[in-house]
């Protein structure tokens, strides 16, 4: 039987001429992938920004040292704002005058710590025979919530006053509204929304914080005029409200707003120091006499 033929020998020689890629396109490809990677990272702070924001300018604790009694004040621990569960979420104090008829004083305070810190300024209120009605807003102290907002405690406020009214029958005619820091803004905004509030108080009121994040070096790469909502508006709803309005200041630490751009009727006074009660017992007797005779 024959023998099957070979197949014919190629001898094939290994060409040199492969496709090669151009060095720039390389560059090219990799600054689009570092640019990406880098929107990517901005993108994901922006974000963590915009949800975290009111830590910037709010600073709450959920320790509350100490109650009115340290303090030698009566007391009765209060819970309202009821919610879509139907439980209540803000935890307060309410704390009588020795009068039961006086004035009852909202005290909205200045979203540093939980009402405990606050308890200095209960004492001054109480000490001029007025009522006082001092709770943690949601985010803070024993109240619910996450964490705060200006939102939630501008809605909180309302939710303090209703239960001054609805709970406790306090007509809105016999109400003070007092902030104190950043209670201001909120102060305002609720006399704002209800012109029946004779008057109100405002302690080294602050806001309009949208400068202080701007000068934040955490926020150098964050579009803040953009993003930024917890603004706590001060200045220009001031130049509006015609409630009369009590502007107490210390020389340690001036008030920042102009007080030729806020409406009148206004009293602003500046106190040597926050220990002196009694100049801020004659400020608040002198304004309430002058503003809300009524009262």
């Amino acid at each position: 039987m024959p023998k099957p033929a070979s197949p014919p020998y190629h001898n094939v020689t290994p060409s040199n001429d492969l496709p090669t890629v151009d060095p720039r396109w390389l560059l090219k490809a990799g600054a689009v992938a570092v640019a990406f990677a880098l929107l990517c990272a901005l993108a994901l702070f922006w974000t963590t920004f915009y949800y975290t924001q009111w830590q910037y300018v709010l600073a709450p604790s959920r320790a509350v040292d100490t109650n009115p009694a340290s303090v030698g004040l009566a007391f009765t621990e209060v819970h309202f704002g009821v919610d879509s569960t139907g439980q209540p979420q803000l935890d307060g104090w309410w704390i009588p005058a020795d009068t039961p008829t006086s004035p009852t004083v909202l005290l909205l305070h200045d979203g540093k710590g939980s009402m405990s810190d606050a308890l200095p300024q209960a004492r001054n209120l109480h000490d001029a025979n007025l009522n006082v009605l001092l709770f943690d807003y949601r985010g803070f102290g024993h109240s619910g919530g996450a964490h705060p907002a200006q939102a939630l405690m501008q809605a909180d406020a309302e939710s303090a006053l209703d239960y001054l009214r609805s709970t406790r029958h306090i007509d809105s005619s016999h109400i003070l509204v007092y902030g104190n820091g950043l209670g201001a803004s909120i102060a305002v905004g609720l006399g704002a929304a209800h012109h029946e509030i004779p008057a109100l108080i405002l302690e080294s009121p602050r806001g309009d914080t949208e400068p202080q994040v701007l000068n934040d070096t955490r926020t150098r790469l964050v579009p803040v005029r953009l993003l930024f909502h917890e603004q706590f508006l001060l200045a220009a709803p001031l130049e509006k409200l015609t409630s009369p309005k009590l502007i107490v200041s210390y020389a340690s630490a001036p008030t920042p707003l102009d007080r030729s751009q806020i409406a009148d009727p206004k009293m602003t006074v500046e106190l040597p120091s926050s220990n002196d009660t009694t100049a801020l017992h004659d400020a608040l007797r002198r304004f309430l006499d002058s503003y809300a005779p009524t009262l």
